[in-house]
């Protein structure tokens, strides 16, 4: 790197965990380099520690294949402009924060052009798709997984991999204080208080947030002394669940929806009702029991299916290598099934402290200083850094 040079990373971050990952990978790169600048397309968290957006992010923030083609032109059309920003202005490195539909054929013509490429946060080969590491080994110069059965793919690929850990696991801490949290929150020390976490995203919402508040519903007839907490992290998804909850006439549910606050309501919460995806992971690491759910289009979900080659979808069972925490998806997804589970978790302490115990064991596998190790990988491929 040439003297009095400012080293210029491209970095693209599609939703909200893509988001906090980039943040402290760009915090720790900025203590060993401070003549760096970031540009591509990043969330609050990443602009805050220093990179500049070309795009909203939340345009690349859709999931499900009928939610992706409906808005495939427009993210079609910001990749385009992407790749001939990046080859017009080529970065000295380029690192894809997860979102690996939309990365992966950047870096290819990327890396094609002699720009490594670093994909941050393997794509979930092992849960389907495997055919993507042919295309990921094509369009990578180095993957950085988050979870330890991850690396031994990509090692028969022959796709160079570094196992970081997960930051979630540096950041939360191994005795969640679920006292301390209820007095924060201004919540009762006894009683039983439910979590729900509905999804980051309005196209989520659009399938869960009536089924959450119907469980919620059947619930509170049979437990009169229960308290439900909502956070949201946007107004727009908390706007939509407040919509749906004056629908189905449930302004007297005992409901408090937060504005963010998703740690502090999981660790003061006795049982979780979560979303799939990386709140689940988050719900573990806080030792939280939990019931996971998810739905989709038919089509969706049906295609999905048909790729998939594990039996469970959320991340505990995932790392557990087997079903430790119900998953209740798609047409198994309702009211009463939802609601029987929760109160199955509620009334069953012996259950609760053997997935806390089963959760204890996830954190310390994935507690590995995440960012410092991810930075370590970067590192490598920026000439003559130790000497900037």
């Amino acid at each position: 790197m040439a003297e009095g040079r400012r080293l210029r990373i491209g970095i693209v971050a599609g939703e909200a965990s893509g988001d906090l990952l980039g943040s402290h990978l760009i915090a720790a790169l900025c203590e060993k380099l401070p003549d760096i600048d970031f540009i591509g397309i990043a969330g609050p968290k990443m602009q805050a520690a220093g990179a500049k957006s070309l795009f909203p992010m939340e345009k690349l923030a859709v999931r499900g294949y009928l939610e992706v083609l409906r808005h495939f032109a427009e993210i079609l059309g910001i990749r385009r402009k992407l790749k001939r920003y990046f080859l017009a202005n080529p970065p000295d490195l380029f690192i894809g924060v997860d979102a690996p539909d939309f990365n992966l054929g950047l870096e290819k013509t990327l890396k094609a052009h002699g720009i490594p490429t670093i994909h941050y946060v393997s794509p979930s080969v092992w849960a389907w798709r495997r055919e993507r590491v042919k295309t990921i080994a094509r369009s990578v110069t180095h993957i950085l997984a988050l979870f330890p059965f991850e690396p031994k793919i990509y090692e028969e690929a022959g796709v160079p991999v570094t196992y970081v850990g997960h930051p979630m696991a540096d950041m939360l801490p191994q005795q969640p204080d679920r006292a301390a949290m209820r007095v924060q929150l201004k919540l009762p020390a006894q009683g039983n208080i439910i979590a729900m976490l509905p999804g980051s995203r309005q196209s989520e919402l659009h399938y869960m947030a009536e089924l959450f508040i119907r469980t919620a519903q059947k619930i509170a007839s049979v437990e009169p002394d229960i308290q439900f907490l909502v956070p949201l992290i946007s107004r727009e998804t908390r706007d939509f669940f407040q919509d749906a909850m004056y629908k189905l006439d449930a302004g007297n549910l005992p409901l408090k929806i937060l504005f963010g606050h998703a740690h502090t309501a999981l660790t003061a919460a006795n049982v979780v009702l979560v979303a799939s995806g990386t709140a689940t992971l988050e719900t573990a690491l806080l030792k939280r029991p939990m019931v996971i759910t998810y739905k989709l289009s038919r089509l969706s979900a049906f295609l999905m299916r048909r790729k998939g080659y594990l039996p469970y979808v959320g991340l505990p069972n995932v790392l557990a290598g087997r079903f430790v925490v119900p998953e209740l998806l798609q047409e198994d997804a309702t009211p009463d099934n939802l609601s029987q589970a929760l109160l199955n978790l509620l009334h069953d302490t012996q259950v609760q402290n053997g997935l806390e115990a089963e959760f204890q064991h996830m954190h310390e596998s994935l507690r590995q200083n995440t960012a410092e190790r991810a930075c370590a990988a970067v590192l490598h491929y920026v000439p003559q850094w130790s000497k900037a």
